[in-house]
C-alpha cells in the first residue's frame, strides 16, 4: 500500500516518528476478522477463536470464512463487525443503567445499532437512522435479522430531528469521516483521501453535531466516534463540542492490557484511539460527552449550525 504523502507527513507529525513507522508497517498486513454473537440465537463459541476483551460477545476468528454461504449469518446468529467498533459496548455499559431512548444517528449498516440494542437495559428504545435511502434499507434488514424488539429505523437528515427537541437520553454519532482507519480494508479509501477532504469532513461533522445537539436531553450522553486518525476530526472536534456546546468529556474505564491509545494532541481530556500497531483492530476513535443539566445552548446551536453550513 502506497500511503498518500500528505497523510504520511501529517500523521508522522501527530504520532511521532517511531509510532508512525509502526502504524505504517501494520497497515501493510491483512485486517483481523471478528464477529459478535447474538446471544438470543447462538450460544456456542466459534472454533479456534479468541475473545475480544472489550466486548462480551465478540470474537476474533483465525481465518475468514465465506460468510455469505453460512445460513447462521443470514439468520442473524452473529454479526461480522470490526473489533474496535465494539468498544461502544463499554461506553454504554458504564453510563447507561436505566431504560433510555437512544438515537444512533449514522447507523448503517447496523453494527453499532445491533450492539447497542443488545446491551441497552430492558425497556429501552433505539432509533436507528441513516440519511442514505439505500443504506437505510440495509440497516433495516440487518436489524430485522438481529431480532431485538424496541427498534425504529428512520431515513432522515440530522436536521430533521430538530422539532423533537430534547427527547434522547443517548445519541451515538458515528459520523462520516475521511476514513483513514479503512485504508487496509478498502483501497478506495486510500485513493480518495486528501487534506481537502479532511477539512470538508471536520466541518460537516460539526454541522451534524450542531443539528442534533438540541435533541439530547440535559444530562444525556453523546458518544462521538470516527474511523480516522487525524486530530481535526477527533480531538479537535471533541474539544470544540466541549467549548462551543458546553459538554463535559467523560472517562471510560479500560483495561491497560487492551493497549488503547489516549489523547495525541497534548490535551488532558480522555479520548480512546484504536491504532492497529497497538490494538488488534482498525482506527476507531471514541469519546463520551455529557450535556449540561442546565443547558441553554439550543437556540445558539441552531444559529451556529446555519453559520457553519453557510461557510461550507
Amino acid at each position: 500500500m502506497n500511503l498518500p504523502s500528505d497523510f504520511v507527513t501529517r500523521t508522522r507529525s501527530l504520532m511521532g516518528e517511531e509510532q508512525f513507522e509502526k502504524l505504517a508497517e501494520a497497515l501493510q498486513h491483512d485486517t483481523p476478522v471478528s464477529i459478535r454473537l447474538n446471544r438470543n440465537k447462538c450460544k456456542s463459541v466459534p472454533a479456534e477463536s479468541t475473545s475480544i476483551p472489550w466486548c462480551e460477545t465478540g470474537y476474533y476468528l483465525s481465518t475468514r470464512p465465506t460468510f455469505t454461504f453460512d445460513p447462521l449469518f443470514h439468520a442473524g446468529s452473529y454479526y461480522v463487525q470490526e473489533a474496535s467498533s465494539m468498544f461502544v459496548e463499554q461506553a454504554l455499559r458504564q453510563y447507561v443503567q436505566e431504560p433510555v431512548v437512544m438515537l444512533d444517528l449514522c447507523a448503517a449498516p447496523g453494527g453499532k445499532s445491533t450492539l447497542a440494542r443488545s446491551v441497552l437495559p430492558e425497556g429501552s428504545m433505539l432509533v436507528a437512522n441513516e440519511v442514505m435511502r439505500n443504506r437505510s434499507q440495509v440497516l433495516a434488514e440487518n436489524l430485522i435479522k438481529w431480532g431485538d424488539e424496541g427498534v425504529v429505523v428512520t431515513n432522515n437528515d440530522p436536521a430533521d430531528f430538530a422539532p423533537l427537541q430534547a427527547v434522547f437520553d443517548v445519541i451515538l454519532t458515528d459520523v462520516p469521516c475521511s476514513g483513514e482507519g479503512m485504508f487496509r480494508k478498502d483501497p478506495v479509501a486510500v485513493d480518495e483521501w486528501s487534506v481537502e477532504n479532511v477539512d470538508i469532513c471536520w466541518q460537516r461533522q460539526r454541522c451534524i453535531l450542531t443539528d442534533i445537539w438540541p435533541c439530547l436531553k440535559p444530562g444525556g450522553f453523546l458518544i462521538y466516534s470516527t474511523c480516522t486518525y487525524n486530530r481535526e476530526e477527533n480531538e479537535d472536534n471533541v474539544s470544540w463540542i466541549a467549548r462551543e456546546l458546553g459538554a463535559e468529556i467523560l472517562p471510560v474505564a479500560v483495561g491497560e492490557e487492551w493497549n488503547i491509545t489516549g489523547n495525541l494532541t497534548g490535551g488532558e481530556f480522555p479520548v480512546y484511539r484504536f491504532l492497529p500497531h497497538r490494538t488488534v483492530g482498525e482506527g476507531l476513535f471514541l469519546a463520551v460527552l455529557r450535556k449540561n443539566e442546565d443547558d441553554t445552548l439550543g437556540s445558539s446551536s441552531d444559529s451556529m449550525g446555519k453559520r457553519l453550513k453557510k461557510d461550507k
